[in-house]
């Protein structure tokens, strides 16, 4: 009688270790990542891949720049480990002049993201994100050009995705663009890469073993979150205080005289965009 007793015992605590296993490996994983404005070099990359899994590869000029140091680097990236976030730099409000001309503008720049991601070697279906710098409630010029290019990408064989801000805007009615976007999407397929760098819900410069999921970012179909820029915006993340003394985020395993600072992310995959050949 005993043993059927102790038998019983053993069973239970095994389906109970069972489901707990189960349940466990049903938790969504996170990833960190990290991106930058210019290439950090290759001499880099195996340093950085110690604390992330993917980094942001921009297509073409990123904001503010007159060259983009990316080109002809996905080879490398990815043999150093790395998965990718492949970034599209957009157009601002004052380009886009009207609804029609930002629909021609739209589906050309599309085009141009199509081909540069063909030219570096990324494979079909890859996430290209398309990236909206400015917040707030999209006008229809805005709305025009991000679904025309959305149409164009898809088109062209690739999966559209967006960086915008995921920060309810005080002084427009507390509008999040990312809801505004998916909002007038029109069933459009559309991955978020959501940008909330305040303290709290961000962790501000932070290299989190787990790191938190990208639905603590402000919009719970968040995909990716940025939850930390490089410099520190005062008037946003004023109230975190892990930033260094010049107000950049640098990485851990590399050596800060390189001034090598970083945008840090979170993702529900280690490879965001699904960028990687192997």
């Amino acid at each position: 009688m005993r043993r059927s007793i102790w038998a019983f015992v053993i069973l239970a605590l095994a389906s109970r270790e069972l489901i707990f296993s189960q349940s466990s490996n049903n938790t969504p994983s996170t990833y960190l990542g990290f991106d930058r404005n210019t290439y950090p070099g290759d001499a880099n990359l195996k340093a950085l891949h110690e604390t992330f899994s993917y980094t942001g590869y921009w297509l073409n000029n990123p904001p503010a720049e007159h060259t983009n140091t990316w080109a002809g680097h996905r080879a490398a990236v990815e043999s150093a480990g790395l998965g990718f976030l492949v970034l599209f730099n957009g157009r601002v409000y004052a380009e886009l002049k009207s609804v029609a001309n930002a629909k021609r503008v739209g589906a050309s720049d599309a085009q141009d993201a199509a081909a540069a991601a063909r030219r570096e070697g990324f494979p079909a279906h890859t996430i290209i994100f398309l990236d909206q710098e400015q917040g707030g409630r999209m006008l229809p010029e805005q709305k025009a050009y991000i679904y025309a290019w959305v149409d164009a990408i898809t088109a062209a064989g690739f999966r559209a995705g967006i960086y915008c801000s995921s920060i309810a805007t005080k002084d427009d009615g507390n509008v999040v663009t990312a809801e505004d976007i998916r909002h007038s999407a029109g069933g459009r397929h559309i991955v978020y890469w959501a940008i909330n760098d305040a303290c709290p819900p961000a962790p501000g410069c932070a290299f989190p073993k787990a790191p938190p999921s990208p639905a603590q970012s402000g919009v719970s179909f968040a995909e990716v979150w940025q939850f930390a820029q490089s410099p520190q915006r005062r008037d946003v993340a004023g109230h975190c205080t892990n930033y260094s003394r010049d107000a950049n985020c640098y990485p851990p395993g590399v050596s800060p005289a390189q001034q090598l600072h970083v945008d840090v992310n979170t993702a529900t995959s280690p490879d965001p965009s699904r960028g990687r050949l192997h």
